[in-house]
């Protein structure tokens, strides 16, 4: 079914989420905090409860609730598959996705000799940044940084053939940036690492709840993502190519499995996290259509986005009449998630958020989002950042009227 304006539907979507009752200074809470991790599905809840009520095990037991925990890690891989387009063997799961890139990083890094380079941006969130600067410094690597264009908050990619060169190993760049929402064209970047011999490694935590996700058409090699950002618990994904996953040799137990994509999940993994990432998956195919699940997911994001960016322009347009508001954006011919970041004049970022959880019951936050290079060259970061909104598929016209509002009245 294709939803419109007057069709989104927003009390179907509402209902499935029991964070939605919640009140707060007698007033019903209005979430704007899923660039920070989402709401949670109810059906998500469900499972993880149910997995532990029926008692859980670890691996390779020769009694029921262990083959029932293979087989609910085994569903999670086929759910991540169709979610990324990847195969189920190079979907491997971990703590976050910071945890899972630290690991992968110094795994590829024992191959990797000084003078080889890697290339990083300052767009992106540290997670997707500091992993490959520390290995890079414990093996003698270069660093190189694609900078931010502070006038359109794009990257500037004009030396982009200069910084990915025949030394370039590791590419890492982030899909879209959590704090400001630009949505980054990886093409430009994917088809250079790929003519110098060098791996993508793309950071989609914040893109994937809002961007269907294709791993190879993308070009990426090594894909990450979280689903604790698109309405599941806080389990780290990540998604490796196969010819890349079968030769990695990250850090591990001597008595750990040598095989993929097993290797990379150290110790014993939160077997009733994992249960959560099916149904928390199955939220987007329940609003698409096609024949396969994939084809159900990328419409359902696509159905989906039309009612978060609709809000989005909403909360863009009431704020930016707000004349002590600025807002920090691409302009309006680059794609962006529905993430607005802003400042008001006079007030610290951190008090409006006080204000708006304490006297409106409107939930978000401030800082720099862990982009905190991005908050540097972009002169927030010694102001408290930024004011950080983003738009979900259970948020309404009332909720963003609302914020609109509770802003005015603070200037």
């Amino acid at each position: 079914m294709k939803f419109t304006e007057t069709t989104f539907p927003i009390t179907q979507v509402r209902e499935q989420f029991p964070a939605l009752t919640r009140t707060y200074k007698d007033k019903t809470v209005a979430y704007f905090d899923g660039p920070g991790g989402s709401q949670v599905v109810g059906t998500a809840i469900e499972a993880i409860a149910n997995y532990m009520r029926k008692g859980g095990a670890n691996l390779h037991g020769a009694f029921p609730s262990s083959w029932e925990t293979e087989k609910v890690i085994s569903e999670a891989r086929l759910a991540v598959a169709d979610f990324l387009n990847v195969q189920a063997n190079e979907v491997a799961f971990g703590a976050n996705m910071t945890t899972l890139t630290i690991a992968i990083a110094n795994a590829l890094g024992k191959n990797f000799n000084a003078g080889d380079e890697i290339v990083v941006t300052e767009m992106d969130h540290r997670a997707n940044v500091d992993p490959w600067i520390m290995m890079a410094e414990d093996r003698g690597l270069k660093v190189r940084w694609v900078k931010v264009d502070t006038e359109t908050k794009t990257l500037d990619l004009s030396e982009l053939d200069q910084l990915i060169n025949e030394n370039t190993k590791v590419v890492a760049v982030g899909m879209a940036s959590n704090a400001i929402g630009t949505i980054v064209d990886l093409k430009p970047f994917a088809e250079r690492a790929k003519k110098v011999g060098a791996l993508l490694v793309a950071d989609a935590v914040h893109a994937a709840p809002h961007v269907p996700m294709d791993r190879d058409q993308m070009h990426i090699d090594i894909l990450l993502c979280s689903a604790y950002k698109f309405f599941g618990p806080h389990i780290g994904i990540a998604a490796i190519k196969e010819e890349i996953f079968k030769d990695l040799e990250p850090y591990k137990l001597t008595t750990s499995p040598k095989y993929y994509p097993d290797k990379l999940e150290t110790g014993t993994q939160n077997h009733e996290g994992i249960a959560g990432i099916t149904p928390a998956i199955e939220f987007f195919a329940q609003f698409g259509e096609g024949e396969t699940r994939r084809d159900r997911i990328v419409s359902g994001i696509e159905q989906i986005e039309k009612h978060e960016n609709r809000l989005a322009n909403r909360l863009r347009e009431g704020l930016s009449a707000i004349q002590a508001v600025t807002i920090t954006q691409a302009s309006a011919d680059v794609p962006k998630t529905p993430t607005i970041a802003f400042q008001v004049d006079g007030i610290e970022p951190g008090d409006i958020c006080k204000k708006l959880a304490e006297e409106h019951s409107i939930f978000l936050a401030a800082g720099h989002f862990y982009a905190s290079t991005l908050g540097h060259v972009l002169n927030v970061n010694d102001s408290g950042g930024w004011v950080r909104a983003g738009l979900a598929p259970y948020s309404t016209e009332e909720e963003v009227d609302r914020l609109i509002d509770a802003i005015k009245s603070f200037v």
